[in-house]
């Protein structure tokens, strides 16, 4: 984890707070060490910004780690149906790919 990025990136949101990207840099820059606060951002992200598509993959993965299999998989669909709205066809897959995961790691318990 950088600080010295981390508190651009918080200069960034501060100054562009309707620009989702500064926010979403600022989650992943938390995922890896620091889970819970990368969540308070994806979170903020999924309030603020739903249209937003990076959110839905990361934030899934990260809520499936937390064990909050729930919230993983109502982020998983939403996020599959996000991406046919717009049309995004290689984000599309990747969610599907990353779902079939989910609930297969879900079906080994």
């Amino acid at each position: 984890m950088n600080n010295e990025r981390i508190q651009q990136l918080i200069r960034f949101v501060q100054e562009e707070p309707n620009e989702p990207f500064n926010v979403y840099a600022l989650a992943m820059e938390f995922l890896a060490s620091q889970p819970e606060q990368a969540s308070i951002y994806f979170n903020q992200l999924l309030t603020e910004h739903p249209d937003y598509l990076p959110t839905y993959y990361h934030a899934a993965a990260l809520y499936a780690n937390l064990n909050e299999r729930s919230k993983a998989a109502d982020l998983y669909e939403k996020g599959i149906e996000l991406a046919r709205v717009q049309k995004n066809q290689k984000t599309l897959l990747e969610l599907q790919r990353a779902k079939q995961a989910f609930e297969d790691d879900e079906d080994e318990w």
